[in-house]
């Protein structure tokens, strides 16, 4: 079945369905097309009736399977032919069954269809049994099939025809498939349709698009953090070799690597949390926890109070409780990464108010330059003092992922984010 390709199914299918169809008229249409097929003898039996008198009765060539005679109202026959080779039957019962100037008759099992006329005392009767429809139907079923054979024929050649285009259509498809990540392939192929082929080719290229754009990033990323870790692997490196050389002092130098160290540590949760919220599978259950966003503030902020002794926290807290959805450690993820971030820039100043179900956060550090202030959630994107790192990334894809969002502003002085 391996090499049963998709123009043998498809050539299959209709040679099925054809025969199906055909066995189908072949068994219902004789007994459909009965009517037709009584109102055809009556014509045919009709015929002779308009042109025949009685002196010129012998003059014609009568169908074998016909019996055509002459009566009088009283049964006697006046002339007739292949009467008693259609039916033996008198003319007195023939007269008696008669009864209108067509119809049929059932006599020993064996129907029987007429045609009559009477003028003046004489009846003239055309009268046939069922073997001439037996016929009949045998002469419209041979029209018939050699056409239903012949409309095959076409149908299977345009399906060929039609299939052969489907499947170069297909075999392009699988050609782009093939090709993803080949930047060069750029073979282009005519959709004369606007289907569901040419939607999936459409597909396929934004995917190629999307694929691309994907690497980019991941290459990006890869030197990022590659520079990023290894900044402080090269202070700690170099401290151990300034202690083991004398150049540092050992209390000193190990305050130093301790500080890179705690660095690492960060750089290391905020990369493996980063990549947790890619694989989030229960999204659902977790929006259906919820915290008291007002009590991580608090907590963080006693955390980041003492890196700042010369900047000013206030905080205000108008709603006492202020209900979001999401877990603790989320929103602790992004408190402490927004603070962490403010604690950078701030010079004087840091305020956090939480007022008509918004997180406004403000710090009056430099302004953010407005050709990056849209970008400043990407990783590593450069600011006035260096890399914003994954930080700012974490806040908001997990903001995203709890169904919210986050905006940044430049102040008059300084900067805000608001969270709503």
């Amino acid at each position: 079945m391996k090499d049963f390709n998709l123009s043998k199914q498809l050539l299959w299918i209709v040679i099925v369905i054809f025969s199906v169809i055909v066995l189908a008229l072949g068994y219902l249409l004789p007994s459909v097309l009965v009517p037709v097929y009584e109102n055809n003898i009556y014509n045919i039996l009709k015929q002779p009736l308009d042109l025949m008198n009685d002196s010129d009765f012998n003059n014609y060539e009568f169908d074998s399977d016909i019996a055509y005679l002459y009566v009088t109202n009283d049964g006697n026959i006046i002339q007739s032919t292949n009467l008693f080779k259609v039916i033996k039957i008198s003319s007195k019962q023939i007269l008696s069954k008669i009864d209108s100037t067509y119809g049929k008759f059932s006599y020993l099992g064996k129907t029987y269809y007429y045609t009559s006329e009477t003028d003046n005392y004489v009846t003239k009767i055309a009268i046939t049994n069922d073997n001439y429809i037996i016929k009949i139907k045998e002469e419209i079923i041979n029209t018939i099939f050699p056409v239903l054979i012949f409309t095959l024929l076409i149908i299977i050649g345009l399906v060929l025809l039609w299939s052969q285009l489907l499947i170069k259509r297909v075999e392009h498809l699988k050609e782009k498939v093939d090709n993803l990540d080949n930047d060069n392939y750029k073979n282009k192929f005519n959709y004369c349709f606007n289907d569901e082929l040419y939607s999936l080719s459409n597909s396929i290229d934004s995917m190629k698009e999307t694929l691309k754009r994907q690497e980019e990033y991941k290459n990006q990323m890869y030197q990022n953090i590659s520079h990023d870790f290894k900044t402080p692997i090269t202070v700690i490196k170099s401290y151990i070799e300034g202690i083991e050389d004398g150049i540092e002092t050992k209390e000193e130098g190990l305050k130093v690597i301790k500080e890179q160290i705690n660095k690492l540590e960060l750089k290391v949760h905020s990369l493996l949390y980063l990549n947790k919220l890619n694989y989030i599978k229960d999204l659902d259950n977790i929006k259906k926890e919820t915290t008291d966003v007002s009590r991580v503030i608090i907590e963080s902020v006693e955390k980041f109070k003492l890196q700042t002794p010369n900047v000013k926290w206030d905080v205000n807290l108008q709603d006492k409780k202020c209900i979001y959805r999401g877990t603790f450690d989320m929103w602790e993820a992004i408190i402490d990464n927004l603070l962490n971030n403010f604690v950078r820039y701030a010079d004087k100043s840091i305020k956090i108010t939480i007022k008509n179900n918004k997180i406004i956060l403000y710090n009056d550090g430099p302004n953010i330059d407005p050709n990056i202030l849209n970008d400043i959630f990407t990783p590593y994107k450069k600011g006035v003092k260096g890399q914003f790192g994954l930080g700012l990334s974490i806040v908001k894809k997990t903001i995203m992922l709890l169904g919210y969002e986050i905006s940044v502003h430049n102040e008059k002085k300084g900067i805000s984010f608001i969270i709503k």
